[in-house]
């Protein structure tokens, strides 16, 4: 559906002449007058804008914290946003669709010095695509936090030293989140480290913390379960006997419980960790003023739900 979707809103940006607004920011001044206009796609961005710069821009942002970015319809006031930006930042690696079309002429990807080999691959309808859900690896997200810093620091010459204080703090807390995630996730056994989720999101999560995964739903939420492919979630967690499979914020809860039924008709039993505050954050960081705001605090949310039910 996002997909879809974005297709005409791609044509709407083109058509606006939006391939110049990036370099808008550069011919203005940032001393006086107002503050210069970030324009992010996703909640994401929006965190990582405000660590970096604070209140040195306006930062817009497209996609709502909390809503499903596979899902989000584009509307006419995302085009305001993005043509009157003076700095677009996006994830890229296609995670934003076919958006893309516009954003790579208008905007910059904090992807874009990822090397090829350290991003995973996944399968959607049968063809291997790259696997955008970079930030569950802290070492790609420290990367797209350097790239946004050099963007903003471009865009406001007059902070750029608060800049780039604020990124060497920033990337600091960073590692220490990463220090912080092992030593939680120590206390679950080995042969206990199945991640079981709706859609595929965790990978580079499984990667940099010895997790296997399991998604029945695929890369979008927006798709069907394949019956071979909840048949083979359901063999794996009654063979390994997984403690707990979970629901995710930005899908639909009661496809987990689907599961877990199948996997009771099989003679296995699973929790299923679900309710308000028991959500993993994969696609989104949760509204402001609820756990998991920002990225560090959507990440220390994901890991003491998952040590809490599988250790």
């Amino acid at each position: 559906m996002f997909k879809r979707t974005l297709s005409i809103l791609t044509v709407l940006l083109l058509s606006l002449g939006l391939v110049a607004c990036g370099n808008s920011g550069a011919a203005k001044k940032a001393t006086g007058g107002d503050k210069q206009t970030v324009t992010v796609t996703t909640s994401f961005l929006e965190d990582m804008v405000k660590q970096l710069a604070g209140d040195k821009v306006k930062v817009e942002s497209i996609i709502p914290a909390g809503e499903d970015p596979h899902l989000y319809t584009p509307k006419s006031s995302d085009l305001d946003k993005l043509s009157s930006a003076d700095l677009v930042l996006y994830h890229g690696l296609h995670f934003e669709g076919k958006m893309v079309d516009a954003l790579e002429q208008s905007g910059v990807a904090v992807s874009k010095n990822f090397a090829e080999a350290d991003l995973n691959t996944m399968d959607e309808d049968g063809k291997k695509v790259t696997d955008p859900h970079f930030w569950f690896d802290i070492k790609l997200y420290k990367q797209a936090v350097e790239v946004a810093s050099e963007e903003l620091q471009k865009l406001v010459p007059d902070a750029a030293d608060d800049i780039k204080a604020k990124t060497k703090s920033y990337l600091a807390e960073l590692d220490d989140l990463h220090a912080w995630n092992k030593e939680q996730l120590a206390q679950i056994a080995e042969g206990s480290r199945y991640l079981i989720t709706p859609h595929d999101a965790f990978n580079y999560f499984a990667r940099s913390y010895n997790f296997e995964i399991a998604a029945p739903q695929g890369v979008s939420t927006d798709s069907e379960v394949a019956n071979s492919d909840m048949m083979e979630t359901v063999d794996l967690i009654v063979n390994k006997k997984v403690k707990a499979i979970f629901t995710e914020s930005t899908t639909n809860p009661e496809r987990m419980e689907k599961l877990k039924e199948a996997v009771e008709a099989k003679g296995g039993t699973v929790t299923v960790v679900t309710g308000e505050g028991k959500e993993l954050l994969s696609d989104s960081l949760a509204p402001v003023g609820e756990e998991g705001d920002t990225f560090i605090d959507m990440y220390k949310h994901n890991v003491s739900l998952i040590v809490e039910h599988l250790k």
